[in-house]
């Protein structure tokens, strides 16, 4: 049973007592009729509020301590008046919010309410709504949330394409280990549904391997989940091998490049051309759309999926479809220009070097390294040595991370700049790397120390190693437990 923790409560101050004043005490003078005795008016002792109808709607539901059925995996709503409350309770803080953070944050909740409750259609268009407010708001953890909030809904309601896909993507090595073992853990849910055993299995590892030594409720869920897995196992088997990303998000697999004789075509996944052999290079298909070249030319033609030809030879050069737009060269001379699916420039040209669109920004470089958005627009000047940014798990980041940061450097020091061109840590350290909620900076000693997302000092340059800085962060997290 889902139970709220308790919160204090405070009784009023007593007051003080004062005796009566000495002296000689009268009483009433005897009457010769006997009072009839006076009913006595009973007291109503007032009920108390419970913590769904005093205390913070937000709080409540985040003190919660869900129960799973062990059989379906899904949250017990064992006082479902009681989270209806709760629920009416967020609609009115709800009503008094205008910023897309915090409708995007109460409608998520909301929808996760009505799920638990049963109410599968509020919980829907709550959960879509919010995923459109926290989108808007472009911040990486937020979107997490709302896509994952909306995807138990649907996979509540057996709409397991989508649901796969919204935890999919919601994933980010870039969010905090705890939330990511909560994303893990209520992916492997949505597998186990699909009698999906093996996948289900890799994702609670994946959550236990987060989180698991430091967090007894979630090593206890996952108990509950890994037994009901091998119940499941031992009568219909593990089911299908476990699926890839892009498994997940492109089902339907584009034809792949596939060499007959001398010359290029594609063949579907059984290996069958679809799209004769008649090209001398040929580009994997991204967002529908491929780059090849025929025989007697130089120039990059682009192709859809069934082979037609929507562009003409005209590049010299050509990048893959990023965010819909690619890089193309058309005179050696000119640099990189981008492209939409019909051709025409969006970006005009001028650049060295260039990377992928990525939520509407992209790296470039003339003199220096910068960045532009999707209208040409240079948003990050180009005046920096370098854009390339470290993450703590070891990975590079070409450009901008999902979170919309990249490490610059100047001269040997690096900084953080936004995708807006907002310098968030002015390029000062000899080293920098982006930690799910801290910078890591070395000093000039070569100690490790921390700034927080606003570029403010955090931990000092005092350690030794990252690993020993990573570990101070890590003690001084108290995120709660996503509510999913």
């Amino acid at each position: 049973m889902p139970t709220p923790s308790a919160a204090p409560v405070s009784g009023p101050p007593a007051e003080p007592v004062s005796a009566p004043p000495a002296g000689p005490v009268s009483t009433p003078a005897a009457t010769t009729d006997a009072a009839e005795p006076e009913g006595e008016t009973p007291v109503e002792t007032p009920t108390p509020l419970s913590p769904a109808e005093h205390g913070d709607p937000e709080q409540v539901l985040a003190g919660y301590r869900w129960q799973l059925d062990p059989e379906t995996l899904r949250e017990v709503a064992a006082e479902p008046d009681e989270l209806r409350t709760i629920r009416r309770r967020l609609g009115e803080k709800l009503d008094a919010s205008a910023d897309n953070r915090a409708r995007a944050r109460l409608l998520s909740l909301r929808a996760v309410v009505s799920r638990i409750v049963g109410d599968l259609d509020d919980a829907l268009a709550d959960g879509r709504l919010a995923l459109t407010y926290a989108e808007a708001t472009g911040e990486l953890r937020r979107i997490a949330l709302a896509r994952a909030r909306l995807a138990e809904v649907l996979r509540w309601r057996g709409d397991f394409l989508e649901a796969d896909q919204l935890f999919t993507r919601a994933t980010s090595t870039e969010l905090p280990d705890r939330l990511r073992a909560a994303l893990h853990e209520h992916t492997a849910r949505c597998s186990y549904d699909q009698g999906r055993l093996m996948e289900a299995c890799h994702h609670f590892e994946r959550a236990l391997d987060l989180r698991g030594e430091g967090d007894p409720e979630l090593l206890a869920r996952v108990r509950v989940g890994l037994d009901a897995v091998a119940e499941r196992a031992a009568e219909r088997g593990f089911g299908p091998y476990p699926r890839s990303r892009d498994d997940i998000l492109e089902p339907v697999r584009p034809p792949a490049p596939a060499r007959d004789g001398g010359l290029w075509g594609y063949a579907d996944p059984n290996g069958d051309l679809v799209i004769p052999a008649r090209y001398a290079e040929a580009q994997p298909f991204r967002e529908g759309l491929a780059w090849v070249r025929r025989p007697d030319t130089d120039r990059w033609s682009l192709i859809a999926l069934t082979g037609t030809t929507v562009v003409e030879p005209s590049f010299l050069a050509a990048r893959p479809f990023s965010d819909g737009l690619a890089w193309v060269v058309r005179d050696g001379t000119a640099g990189w220009q981008a492209v939409d699916p019909t051709g025409d420039v969006v970006v005009p040209p001028g650049f060295a070097d260039v990377r992928p669109f990525q939520r509407g920004v992209a790296a470039v470089r003339r003199e220096g390294w910068g960045a532009v958005d999707r209208a040409g627009h240079l948003v990050v000047p180009t005046r920096y040595h370098s854009l390339r940014t470290e993450l703590a798990d070891g990975r590079y980041v070409e450009g901008f991370t999902d979170e919309g940061l990249a490490v610059v450097e100047v001269g040997g020091r690096r900084g953080v700049v936004d995708r807006s061109g907002a310098v968030v840590v002015p390029p000062a350290h000899p080293a920098l790397v982006i930690h799910p909620v801290a910078f890591l900076v070395t000093a000039g000693n070569g100690r490790w120390g921390a700034l927080d997302r606003r570029g403010r000092p955090l931990i000092d340059p005092v350690h030794h190693s990252r690993a020993e800085l990573v570990e101070e962060i890590d003690q001084l997290l108290t995120d709660a437990t996503p509510v999913l």
